[in-house]
């Protein structure tokens, strides 16, 4: 995590920490259910949490799944992990030293494998992997580490869109398992669908018209618009503003597309897939697929500015860097 986050989960975040979803079934054999007027009805509060990470670890070479074991495994060491951590006498810093992040008192990551047992959340291309960056994405990742080395904190704006409460870090689109608040609600009508991330309670509202913003208006969540394919919402989205929690990470352009595909796979079940395709970025477009788990539990208020201190350290801390470096010339 951002040390600009250090501050950034308001008191209201700490029920979202703590209030886990009611446990659910991935293979319910319920039949999906359909709304009034017909289509299928993808409508509830949806659990993202997941131990699996978005790239399989090189170590696994060309293993695509866990064994019923292996995934076992991982997620009671994850369990042991917890009360472990839980049980830890406090550690104090010192001035000048690296404060480090939250502790695990306030993650969220889960403690489950996805019911597939996949090796990696990304399952195109085959071997699990972000693909290579294009010579062009590779140039400007390398510009960008330059600049932040030489200008991690001139002004607010050199800081991350989660570190400003512009954007939440899981919300994108697309959205990502990250290290907490993995919860979105989703409501439907027969013209829209909306999309509510409790990450700093983003909310995106979907026509399902296949209209389209023109072409040099853009937002930072981009412009989303939807579509049935069957029984799948699919939704394309274009039309990004500078950036988003997904493209600063990455290093995406604002000519990114991207296509989300839900899918109710079962009462209990929301399959939700993403395709993203950015040729002055990586070499190949990319797939992941994220099982979402049926919660009654309710999105909270992430009050993500009220105590955030971080801001104001960050940025004070770089001006005494700069006083001491002038006083040292």
């Amino acid at each position: 995590m951002n040390h600009g986050m250090l501050a950034a989960a308001g008191g209201l975040a700490v029920l979202a920490v703590l209030s886990a979803p009611v446990a659910v079934s991935a293979q319910s054999e319920t039949e999906a259910p359909r709304t009034a007027w017909g289509d299928p009805d993808l409508q509830g509060v949806w659990d993202f949490r997941t131990i699996t990470p978005l790239q399989r670890p090189e170590e696994l070479g060309d293993q695509a799944f866990l064994t019923a074991e292996e995934a076992a495994n991982q997620e009671q060491e994850v369990v042991e992990r917890n009360a472990r951590l839980w049980n830890e006498a406090a550690r104090r810093t010192e001035a000048g030293g690296n404060v480090g992040a939250y502790n695990n008192f306030w993650m969220d990551r889960g403690t489950r494998t996805v019911g597939t047992r996949r090796t990696s959340l990304i399952v195109d291309p085959p071997n699990g992997r972000i693909p290579p960056l294009s010579e062009a994405g590779q140039a400007r990742a390398d510009a960008r580490a330059e600049y932040r080395s030489e200008h991690p904190a001139d002004s607010w704006a050199d800081r991350s869109v989660g570190e400003r409460c512009v954007l939440g870090f899981n919300s994108g689109p697309p959205m990502e398992p990250r290290a907490y608040n993995n919860h979105m609600q989703l409501f439907q009508t027969a013209g829209h669908v909306v999309i509510l991330n409790e990450m700093v309670h983003d909310a995106r509202i979907i026509p399902l018209d296949g209209g389209a913003l023109a072409e040099g208006v853009t937002q930072w969540m981009g412009d989303s618009r939807g579509r049935w394919e069957g029984d799948t919402l699919v939704v394309d989205t274009t039309n990004f503003y500078n950036k988003n929690s997904f493209t600063e990470r990455y290093g995406a352009t604002t000519a990114m597309s991207l296509v989300e595909r839900f899918t109710r796979v079962d009462a209990e079940t929301l399959l939700y897939e993403f395709t993203v395709e950015d040729p002055a970025t990586w070499t190949l477009p990319w797939t992941v697929e994220v099982p979402m788990l049926r919660s009654d539990d309710q999105v909270w208020e992430y009050a993500c500015h009220e105590g955030n201190y971080g801001m104001d350290g960050i940025l004070a801390g770089h001006r005494a860097e700069e006083r001491d470096a002038a006083q040292d010339r």
